[in-house]
């Protein structure tokens, strides 16, 4: 677009606060808020960066969203970084968005709290603290009978569900409320959302009293704390912000810029002591090079699906005076400290920004040997665990620049059947499916890692095939620490990097499998639970003692009084009974 393209296009757009999108051939490539949308976009005929000008050049067209509040505005452009990942934003590489309350387009609506909201559905928000939104619905839910149920629930009732004797719904499926007296409280809901708060309050409140003089103290508790989230929901969270002495939760933000690299290390503190600490890497677009830019981009992002802490230690102050409101409009400090303790745990951070994890050197060295494009930066490990068969469960482990990421780790529980192939193809299938439906909430791997051999590997590319998920994937051999691809073995030197990488992930996978095993095996009914004497406890040692039902049955009764609690009269009769 030259320069009065986006003059005009401005031209036709109101003064209000929201979100403008640049699209080049129908894909989103630059995202950003305004408080006037109109000046805003305007500015962009006179681009203030190198990076920025090619954008605009490539653009086709603008399309803009308007929102109530410059907060909501900041929120949904990081919920439209999530979803489009536009090549001319700073991106954190994750997929958390914020919730957002949709009342669906059904003759009945549903109203419920969503990240994906259906198409044709009215929806309110962003928010950022789920919890509170929850409250919300819920509060609404109560007062005004809204229904939260499925489609597959809601059709072809002949008589009202539980939610309805809790009070939670007033049961339009059942005709117990005509469809205008229930349109007239989905209007009263979308009322409150537009800012109406005494359409939840007054109600809430006069409950409150009700309860209060039947000397029902707890119920009226409950429902002043519910009350005082509804008057403070459309508020700005309050102007104090906490002392350093109430802050029992920091966190401290190091950003480094290293050429074509962008790292964010967040160290996590509570009552003054270190407990957590995460390393995330960003896009950044070329000449984007400033760490305060770069904080006003993580922050928003990062905290989409997350609660916020007390205060924010950062190296730089974020660049955005936005973020900075919407940081004290919820209570977060957010402080640049130039001595003392805080300092130094900025420093901190900012080491361990730079720090390298040994995992780009090693991944570099991996695609060169596997003949991969680009080095894996995300690799997910999978293995599964089994007891003759039973208890059968799998794992998903995930690690990113060489480090493991936990939020990412899932696990499954899989048919019971002595088939480790069979095992391995169904967890993989699992996991491409929900990869391809966009079920799964993570970003594709680079990389997949089979805990196993050729049999496992062949069981994997099976899944995949079935499914359509083009990812590469190979497998690691405990035996001799063999890497099989499907081209052919390779036998790296022991102290190889690239082989350590691959160890880590195999290991990790296995020990999470075996772990998960060990709890379904534990919670599983057995014939064990028959015999007299024998509690929870002792069936667990018997477990992990023999390994299964089988093996218990096959055992002497010497065998058995060796295990700790197991005395002379238990044994007799577990011998008998099994």
């Amino acid at each position: 677009m030259d320069a009065t393209a986006v003059r005009d296009r401005a031209a036709d757009l109101p003064r209000d606060p929201g979100v403008y999108l640049f699209y080049e051939d129908d894909s989103v490539r630059y995202v950003g808020k305004a408080v006037d949308l109109r000046a805003r976009v305007r500015s962009y005929a006179d681009p203030r960066s190198d990076r920025i000008r090619r954008m605009v050049d490539r653009a086709d067209r603008i399309d803009v969203a308007v929102t109530d509040t410059e907060t909501q505005a900041l929120l949904l452009e990081a919920n439209l970084i999530k979803r489009h990942q536009p090549r001319y934003n700073v991106r954190l590489k994750d997929d958390k968005s914020y919730p957002l309350v949709q009342l669906t387009a059904h003759d009945a609506p549903r109203i419920e709290v969503t990240r994906d909201p259906d198409e044709g559905a009215t929806v309110f928000g962003p928010f950022t603290d789920k919890g509170r939104v929850e409250t919300i619905v819920k509060a609404l839910r109560e007062t005004y009978g809204l229904r939260g149920c499925s489609d597959h629930k809601y059709r072809g009732r002949d008589r009202p569900c539980l939610d309805y004797e809790m009070g939670l719904c007033s049961a339009p499926c059942t005709g117990e409320i005509d469809a205008e007296a229930y349109a007239e409280d989905v209007r009263a809901a979308v009322r409150f959302f537009e800012g109406e708060t005494g359409v939840l309050a007054d109600p809430l409140r006069r409950e409150m009293e009700a309860a209060a003089q039947a000397q029902s103290f707890e119920r009226a508790a409950n429902l002043r704390d519910r009350l005082e989230t509804v008057e403070s929901f459309h508020g700005t969270g309050g102007d104090a912000v906490a002392s350093p002495a109430d802050e029992r939760t920091v966190d401290v933000l190091g950003a480094v810029v290293e050429g074509d690299r962008a790292t964010v290390a967040r160290l996590h503190s509570e009552r003054g002591q270190l407990v957590d600490r995460s390393r995330h890497r960003l896009d950044a677009p070329e000449g984007e090079d400033r760490a305060g830019a770069l904080l006003a981009a993580f922050v928003p992002q990062y905290y989409a699906d997350r609660e916020l802490p007390d205060a924010i230690l950062c190296s730089e102050r974020p660049d955005d005076d936005e973020v900075l409101a919407w940081l004290e409009s919820e209570g977060v400090a957010v402080r640049v400290p130039g001595a003392g303790r805080e300092a130094k745990l900025v420093d901190l951070a900012l080491k361990n920004a730079r720090r390298r994890t040994g995992g780009d050197d090693a991944a570099a060295r991996l695609a060169d040997e596997l003949g991969l494009d680009t080095p894996p930066e995300r690799i997910e490990g999978f293995d599964v665990s089994h007891a003759g068969g039973k208890a059968v469960v799998g794992s998903n482990v995930c690690f990113v620049d060489g480090s493991a990421e936990k939020s990412a780790y899932r696990r499954k529980k899989l048919t019971e059947r002595n088939d480790d192939y069979a095992n391995m193809r169904e967890l993989v299938r699992w996991r491409a499916a929900r990869a391809v439906d966009g079920t799964d909430d993570r970003p594709d791997p680079d990389l997949l890692l089979i805990d196993g051999g050729d049999g496992q590997l062949a069981a994997a590319r099976d899944a995949l095939g079935e499914t359509g998920w083009d990812v590469p994937t190979i497998a690691l051999a405990k035996a001799e620490e063999r890497v099989i691809t499907p081209d052919g073995v390779h036998d790296w030197p022991a102290d190889a990097s690239h082989l350590h990488l691959l160890q880590r992930v195999r290991d990790e996978a296995h020990r999470f499998a075996v772990q998960y095993h060990g709890a379904v095996r534990d919670e599983v009914s057995t014939a064990l639970d028959e015999v007299p004497g024998v509690g929870p406890e002792t069936r667990r040692r018997l477990l992990r003692r023999f390994g299964s039902v089988e093996n218990v049955r096959e055992a002497s009764v010497a065998d058995l009084r060796d295990v700790e609690g197991v005395g002379e009269k238990t044994a007799d009769a577990l011998a008998r009974r099994l």
